[in-house]
């Protein structure tokens, strides 16, 4: 678990290890990490985890025994389940943890945002040594389960509908064929020619939209593209609505993703808000950072400013 030298917990890191999903040689990434960390006298302890719910699990036991620094060697949704772990964890000032990434995930839009290439681990480990720190926004969504109010926090998105159907099934073809693999193109273009719209009834702002929508996309930074104009830090939520495209309308909608630009499509239309209620989604899936989530409406989603210290790269 660790390389152990007699320091105290808060001056050392704490790693959950996450093995990429999809590939076979699992261990020849950690070793290589390993490797580099022990080359830069860095001093932490490890745990690898794959089983669902862990990384939750083992993040909160970090932050309960007093580490002040904690490194998530993932993708996306392993990056979410770490910052529930440190939301939910018992220790009351969060002010002193401080949050880093080695981008190692099918999907790794958090660290792409920062610029993190998930094949240059030396460059993540070389910015988490160097600590430059960034208070970063926290989103939350809260809802009920079972008469039991749940929350749910998240660093990029909740994406509703059509938009978090297609990451389900993006997932699910990297995860099996790989990223290059044409079946996860294929795939993702054939959901989005059929057009399913969702009845969705929301609240964003002091604006009440209750129609058959394609998707919904509310980020606290890009959003998978859906909003990209998003950043966790300035204490604001941007949302996305899509209502529903004429098929050159939506072959011109994948390629304004793809660049960037998706708000400039003519059945787009964006918001910058500090919360939004969803009434009800009938039918649609919900996505918070790629993991799906078993809800009830009504959903509040919001978020809160500067809330967590995160390890930037110094640029």
């Amino acid at each position: 678990m660790s390389n152990k030298v007699d320091l105290s917990v808060a001056d050392r890191w704490g790693i959950v290890y996450v093995p990429m999903a999809g590939v076979r040689k699992k261990h020849r990434r950690w070793h290589q990490i390993k490797q580099y960390l022990e080359v830069k006298r860095v001093h932490y302890d490890y745990i690898q985890s794959e089983e669902y719910g862990a990384v939750e699990r083992l993040t909160r036991m970090y932050v309960e025994n007093g580490y002040k620094t904690i490194v998530v060697v993932g993708g996306d949704m392993a990056i979410n389940d770490a910052i529930n772990g440190i939301m939910t964890s018992s220790v009351e000032n969060l002010s002193e943890i401080s949050f880093g990434i080695i981008a190692n995930g099918i999907g790794n839009d958090f660290a792409d945002f920062w610029g993190l290439d998930v094949d240059d681990y030396k460059g993540a480990i070389d910015c988490l040594i160097k600590g430059k720190r960034r208070r970063i926004d926290i989103g939350y969504c809260t809802y009920m389960d079972n008469e039991v109010v749940q929350k749910r926090y998240f660093l990029m998105a909740v994406n509703i509908g059509l938009g978090a159907k297609a990451i389900e099934i993006s997932d699910e073809c990297k995860r099996y064929w790989g990223k290059r693999n044409p079946t996860y193109i294929i795939s993702l273009f054939r959901l989005f020619l059929r057009r399913k719209l969702y009845k969705i009834h929301l609240k964003v702002n002091d604006e009440i939209v209750n129609e058959r929508l394609m998707t919904v996309c509310v980020g606290n930074s890009r959003g998978y593209g859906l909003t990209p104009s998003a950043v966790p830090y300035n204490g604001w939520l941007d949302v996305s609505i899509v209502y529903r495209p004429e098929l050159r309308q939506m072959v011109s909608g994948l390629w304004m993703l793809l660049r960037g630009r998706i708000l400039n499509h003519k059945q787009v239309k964006p918001y910058r808000t500090k919360r939004v209620t969803i009434y009800d989604a009938e039918g649609a899936s919900i996505c918070v950072d790629g993991r799906t989530l078993e809800y009830n409406c009504p959903l509040e989603i919001s978020l809160m400013p500067e809330f967590l210290n995160f390890i930037v790269p110094d640029k």
